[in-house]
C-alpha cells in the first residue's frame, strides 16, 4: 500500500521572487501563518522550525533550496505526544511562472500509515496558503 499524500496548487499573481520570500521569511510568515516565525539559515542540512508565541510547532531538516524554484524540507510535528512519536514526513514546494502568476504546488508526502498529522495539515495548509495568496495578491490576509 502506498503512503497517503496532501498536494495543493494554487496559482498567485505575483512573482516567483516574492513568493519565494514570502514562504521564507518570518516577516511574511507572521501575517499569514498565524503569527509564525522560520527559524533556520535555509541551507540543507540546516534545521528548521516553525515558532509561534516562542513554543516549537513543528521541526525538520533543510532537504533542498533552490530559490526561487522548490524547496524542500522534512516535517516533523509536535503538536503532542502522538505526533511527536511520528516519523517526520516531507514538505515541498515547487513555484512556475506562467505569465502574470505564479503556480505554486505544495506536496506533503511520507506521511506512515495511520498517520495522526496528515488530517491536521490537511486542514491547515489550505488556510495557509489561502492567507498567503491574499496577502501576495491584497497586501492583506485573511
Amino acid at each position: 500500500m502506498s503512503k497517503p499524500d496532501f498536494v495543493y496548487v494554487t496559482y498567485i499573481e505575483t512573482t516567483p521572487q516574492k513568493l519565494w520570500e514570502a514562504l521564507t521569511s518570518s516577516a511574511f510568515t507572521r501575517q499569514y501563518f498565524f503569527n509564525t516565525d522560520i527559524v533556520t539559515d535555509w541551507k540543507v542540512g540546516s534545521k528548521f522550525a516553525y515558532v509561534q508565541n516562542g513554543k516549537t510547532n513543528d521541526e525538520g531538516e533543510i532537504l533542498e533550496a533552490d530559490p526561487p524554484k522548490r524547496l524542500s524540507y522534512s516535517f516533523h510535528s509536535l503538536m503532542n505526544e502522538t505526533s511527536i512519536r511520528e516519523t517526520p514526513s516531507r514538505v515541498t514546494f515547487v513555484l512556475e511562472p506562467l505569465g502574470k502568476v505564479v503556480r505554486l504546488t505544495l506536496t506533503h508526502d511520507n506521511f506512515p500509515p495511520e498517520s495522526v498529522v496528515l488530517q491536521p495539515i490537511s486542514n491547515g495548509w489550505p488556510k495557509i496558503l489561502s492567507g498567503l495568496k491574499s496577502l501576495l495578491e491584497t497586501g492583506r490576509s485573511i
